[in-house]
């Protein structure tokens, strides 16, 4: 049996490869623009971590210190 081939030449086992190819290609682009985009936020470093101690903890935890090691 021959293999059945379209007009331009290429058999069915190249086309897929080539519509994989540009699938492939268009979700790298739509990456790339998602870090772009990401990048381009600016982060707040004033924004304490959650997991931070707030500022009483903090100061509570460094009298406690400083009573321990006198």
């Amino acid at each position: 049996m021959d293999a059945v081939e379209n007009s331009t030449g290429l058999s069915t086992a190249a086309l897929v490869a080539i519509a994989c190819n540009t699938l492939v290609a268009v979700l790298l682009l739509l990456l790339c623009l998602i870090v772009y985009r990401a990048c381009g936020v600016p982060s707040s470093p004033e924004r304490l971590p959650v997991l931070a101690p707030s500022e009483a903890e903090a100061q509570q935890l460094n009298k406690h210190k400083y009573l321990l090691t006198s």
